[in-house]
């Protein structure tokens, strides 16, 4: 079983940056599936960034070039970086990861982009 706690959350202006942790409880070195997705209200989870089996690694289009996904194994730790930030990047971000083909979430931390 793997607890994954978000943070970094908070209101940020247009343009602004924000950088989220995802802390986990246990070690991320083997683990290949994990990343961020998000969910603004009205609306379904989309996919942010993820990076799957193999390496690959994958952006939504809509975030691509602005955000930017990376792990700390020695800290048991995932990163979203995000940079240039607009009105429409407003949701919850939540931290992804699958252990053994079982999906793990965690709580979720709220990014407002608003002036």
């Amino acid at each position: 079983q793997v607890q994954l706690v978000e943070s970094g959350g908070g209101l940020v202006q247009p343009g602004g940056r924000l950088r989220l942790s995802c802390a986990a409880s246990r070690s991320l070195f083997g683990i290949e599936t994990m990343g961020w997705y998000r969910q603004a209200p009205g609306k379904q989870r989309e996919m942010v960034a993820l990076t799957k089996r193999w390496g690959s690694r994958q952006y939504a289009d809509s975030v691509n070039g602005r955000f930017t996904r990376s792990r700390e194994n020695a800290k048991n730790t995932l990163y979203l970086e995000m940079n240039n930030l607009k009105f429409e990047d407003t949701a919850v971000y939540l931290c992804y990861t699958e252990v053994s083909e079982t999906a793990y979430w965690g709580q979720g931390t709220q990014v407002t982009v608003s002036s």
